[in-house]
């Protein structure tokens, strides 16, 4: 039985066949941190369908690193009365470093998702 396509996404599989993985280390990993499978070792299909395709994924990336400063300026006016500006700086900065090789892959993995036009071929 595959994976639905919410399963797929969140475990980083091949779009086609919601099995093989796309990253050749852990999504969680720092090592190799922009390193993509090029091909799908169960299905076969090429998962770079363009040369600089990942490219356009800076874009999401880019929404996820606003959405953390935003997330980390709303979290610590609500936590702290008045916050200095170290603290937002200092903060932002850790947490962006701790969520940057997920915030990497996950971008490349919607891109690929939303525009690579692979389609599921399931069961």
């Amino acid at each position: 039985m595959s994976k639905s396509l919410s399963q797929a996404i969140i475990s980083a599989k091949c779009p086609r066949c919601r099995e093989g993985k796309l990253f050749p280390v852990s999504v969680f990993s720092f090592r190799k941190l922009t390193d993509i499978n090029h091909h799908c070792e169960i299905c076969g299909v090429n998962l770079e369908p363009e040369p600089r395709f990942f490219d356009g994924a800076m874009y999401i990336s880019y929404a996820f690193s606003v959405a953390l400063v935003i997330t980390v300026f709303v979290g610590l006016n609500i936590l702290l009365e008045r916050p200095e500006l170290w603290m937002y700086l200092s903060t932002i900065a850790v947490v962006n470093i701790v969520l940057l090789p997920v915030m990497l892959r996950y971008s490349k993995v919607l891109y690929l998702y939303a525009m690579g036009k692979i389609q599921f071929k399931g069961d």
